[in-house]
């Protein structure tokens, strides 16, 4: 079963999400897929590709060829696309709305939920939708603070 983790109150996700991405890249431990909506997949892909060269994360699109897909630490999905089997599934990072399509056949799934009023109602759905289905969550505050 999926491993929920609930990352709350974050005042910058698309930072925290760079962050996170740099640190599972320098791990090398599982896949990371980032799920957004195309225009913050763009986004970060932008910013990935701004760092200097010293600080450049290896990534690619979920689009992109099967091999470079098995190679890239970081692979920037589509929330709308869902989790193919051409993607890996090791570590689903959500910062979409909605649940994410085919979230089950990863190991790990950590949802960003941001202090926006809007965000913090799409975080409360997605926790209750996980919650009826019988899945354990976790929580974690921006201040530190586990459950």
């Amino acid at each position: 079963m999926t491993d929920i983790e609930f990352r709350v109150d974050l005042p910058d996700k698309f930072d925290y999400a760079l962050r996170l991405a740099r640190k599972y890249a320098l791990q090398g431990q599982a896949q990371l897929v980032v799920a957004a909506d195309a225009d913050t997949i763009d986004a970060i892909d932008t910013a990935l590709w701004d760092r200097s060269a010293a600080e450049f994360l290896p990534h690619c699109k979920a689009d992109a060829p099967e091999e470079v897909l098995r190679r890239s630490p970081v692979v920037l999905a589509q929330s709308s696309q869902g989790a193919d089997d051409a993607l890996p599934h090791g570590v689903l990072l959500n910062l979409g709305a909605a649940v994410p399509k085919g979230f089950e056949r990863f190991e790990r799934l950590i949802e960003l939920v941001g202090t926006a009023d809007g965000d913090r109602e799409d975080g409360r759905e997605r926790w209750r939708h996980y919650k009826s289905r019988g899945y354990a969550l976790r929580h974690q505050s921006a201040f530190g603070e586990r459950t």
